[in-house]
């Protein structure tokens, strides 16, 4: 199977003409701002790294007849989309009033521009970022206001998150230390665009988180979607799985190859897809307790073989699909066919693992500077917060918050240590 070929067609499938990606394409975000009409307000770091990037969306609005307003930049948001962030960019947009938004950067940028998109048409019905935290609570509240949120196009420069083409927005209070999520499909970017050949310029560190965060959100819609679902999903998850267990240390290796950065762009973007059809569950919920030690691709990552042993049980025809392709490339050297339940979970997480250590990526919690018991605390507490309930319900083995302290405790303190064994299933 041509991978990459593959990987074009379904995204062309899932967002159409309203999503321009592949390499030299970055002349189009002038294009889509226009049909907005003559202005637009950029929200974009200016930093070494992004300049280059900024330098061409500005240069593409010009062209196309859109002026900047204010006439600067607005600066981005901090890593993590803290909600001090949300709340000046949504006065920005309050003060300019522009025809369209342009948010430059990864997940952290955009996601903050989704939620003071919302705010700023809100602000009268709940000026609280709070209200909107859950599912469904910006398109209600757009319906009981009669309002509308402005265009927004939305352009990538990472190969994780895929907040371009997403109906989430994770937001966090640096205070307690934790993150909670808006999920609604009215946030949205109407265009979005990803020229891959900026990635080039992406840390190792970075690249690997973000092209396993893309790994988390196709493995963990696979692993939770309902079996009338399981046809749209199954062949975007495990291609964009493949194609990170494929190419992520080509890409590490030599950050210039743009095959393994297509590769990783496309990944990535599949996991978008896969997200905007299931819901993520596990890792991503701890992930959002840890956010003061690790990124958020790295909690996810670290998270996900110990949540797969969880699983094993109630996915096993799910897990081999997934384990034929860590055996494929010699992660695991098991026969899954005569494996079952938690012992082919086990194994299929042990592969997981051993890619990890393939490229020196961390594969316990304690690896983490910074990790201690106080963040198991806050996971298991936030585990049980009406508000991120949508995660406990996308599992594959689904639990409330009377189960958190029985089953998910064990996950955490076998993460802790990296021994499987701890891990307690239903």
């Amino acid at each position: 199977m041509d991978l990459k070929r593959s990987a074009r067609e379904y995204l062309v499938r899932f967002k159409g003409d309203t999503y321009a990606f592949g390499v030299g394409i970055m002349d189009e975000v002038g294009r889509f701002a226009a049909e907005y009409g003559t202005t637009a307000m950029l929200v974009a770091s200016e930093s070494d790294y992004v300049k280059p990037i900024v330098d061409k969306v500005m240069e593409s609005l010009k062209q196309h007849g859109v002026a900047l307003v204010p006439q600067r930049i607005v600066p981005n948001a901090a890593p993590n989309a803290p909600r001090e962030d949300v709340y000046r960019i949504e006065s920005y947009i309050l003060h300019f009033n522009p025809d369209v938004i342009v948010a430059i950067g990864g997940g952290s940028n955009i996601d903050a521009v989704k939620a003071a998109n919302a705010l700023a048409a809100l602000g009268t019905y709940s000026p609280e970022i709070d209200t909107y935290f859950g599912t469904g609570e910006v398109t209600k509240a757009l319906r009981e206001s009669g309002r509308q949120l402005k265009p927004l196009i939305a352009v990538q420069t990472a190969s994780s998150s895929a907040a371009h083409l997403t109906k989430y927005s994770n937001v966090t209070d640096p205070v307690a230390g934790q993150k909670k999520l808006i999920v609604d499909d009215a946030i949205v970017p109407q265009r979005a665009v990803f020229d891959y050949s900026v990635t080039v310029s992406m840390p190792a560190g970075f690249t690997l988180d973000g092209a396993l965060d893309g790994v988390g959100h196709c493995l963990e819609v696979y692993y939770g979607v309902p079996e009338a679902k399981l046809p749209e999903v199954e062949a975007i998850a495990l291609c964009g799985i493949e194609l990170v267990v494929k190419y992520l240390k080509q890409a590490v290796e030599d950050p210039n190859d743009m095959d393994a950065r297509e590769a990783l762009g496309l990944a990535t973007d599949l996991g978008g897809y896969a997200i905007m059809v299931g819901g993520t569950n596990g890792a991503h919920l701890t992930s959002f307790s840890l956010v003061d030690v690790a990124s958020h691709g790295r909690a996810v990552a670290i998270m996900n073989p110990y949540y797969t042993v969880f699983f094993a049980p109630a996915i096993e025809d799910r897990l081999r699909a997934v384990g034929d392709i860590y055996s494929r490339y010699g992660f695991i050297d098991t026969d899954l066919s005569k494996l079952s339940g938690r012992e082919l979970g086990i194994a299929v997480a042990e592969g997981m693992v051993a890619h990890y250590r393939s490229i020196g990526f961390p594969t316990k919690l304690s690896d983490l500077d910074g990790f201690s018991d106080e963040h198991v605390k806050r996971a298991l507490t936030a585990a049980k917060d009406p508000q991120l309930d949508m995660k406990l319900k996308n599992m594959p083995v689904p639990l409330n918050s009377s189960l958190v302290d029985e089953y998910m405790a064990p996950i955490l303190e076998a993460a802790k240590t990296g021994d499987f064994s701890l891990i307690k299933t239903m």
